[in-house]
């Protein structure tokens, strides 16, 4: 009788036991940021996005694929051309996120890896369009138009498949070693005819202030001409004084003379002109 009951006990407890198994393999969690698709054997998949959560699905005849929906940063470079002819290395830096209502077509169209398979795509695509409208000296001075024109047409372009782009920028712009080489001969040439215009403009200026130098001596020569003619040889009278003065007054102050010989009065005595 014992032996009875501990069986039956043994039984219901497998039978729990097998139950909850069943019944956790038949649950599935989805986290926050997530999105699941599923897929049904007898249905294909179903035209039903399921929320965050734990949820029940039908083992072996039904299987959660679990997206992330959240933006995500992707960097894609590319080579193209601008209008002039110039090789353009070009990277743009995207944040991309599915359209959680259009799970069921990304998955069925494109599958889990849909970013692979479309955003280096139609980058390209884009970037050759828009850097084809602009010559290399423009994808630098219009470098914000450029980005605008970008933003605008992938956007639209990516919405065909059900992506969202939250941010779209250029991180990375150079061109061909042949056009970085001419750019820079360039700008050294510029340096030199802009040295070159500054040493002639040097020139000019000292030659104009030699001109005005020269004029104004002509000028003080005349004014003084004249000031004789009036004057006589008072002004040079005036002038044998004033620097009489000023020899006395260095002399005076200088240790190595002492007193003046008797009847030697420097410039005083110089004789005068009749």
């Amino acid at each position: 009788m014992a032996a009875q009951l501990f069986n039956r006990i043994g039984q219901v407890g497998l039978g729990v036991a097998l139950v909850g198994g069943v019944v956790n393999s038949a649950l599935y969690n989805v986290d926050g940021g997530h999105r699941a698709v599923i897929f049904d054997r007898f249905a294909g998949v179903k035209n039903l996005v399921v929320g965050e959560g734990t949820h029940f699905f039908v083992p072996w005849v039904q299987r959660p694929i679990i997206f992330d929906i959240r933006s995500r940063p992707r960097n894609v470079p590319t080579v193209t051309g601008s209008k002039d002819l110039q090789n353009v290395n070009i990277t743009l830096r995207i944040l991309f996120r599915p359209v959680p209502d259009q799970l069921p077509k990304i998955y069925t169209i494109l599958g889990i890896d849909y970013d692979e398979r479309v955003l280096p795509s139609i980058t390209a695509e884009v970037l050759k369009a828009v850097v084809a409208q602009f010559d290399a000296g423009e994808l630098i001075t219009q470098r914000e138009v450029v980005s605008q024109k970008v933003n605008e047409s992938l956007t639209e372009r990516a919405s065909q498949f059900g992506l969202i782009l939250d941010d779209i920028s250029i991180t990375h712009l150079t061109f061909g070693k042949e056009f970085t080489q001419a750019v820079e001969l360039k700008q050294v040439a510029q340096q030199e005819a802009e040295k070159a215009r500054f040493l002639v403009e040097k020139a000019e200026q000292q030659k104009k202030a030699a001109v005005i130098a020269a004029e104004g001596d002509a000028q003080a020569a005349i004014l003084l001409a004249k000031s004789f003619g009036t004057a006589g040889e008072g002004l040079v009278e005036l002038r044998r004084i004033e620097a009489a003065e000023d020899i006395a007054y260095q002399l005076a102050k200088s240790r190595n003379v002492t007193y003046l010989p008797q009847g030697q009065n420097i410039l005083l005595n110089l004789p005068t002109q009749n």
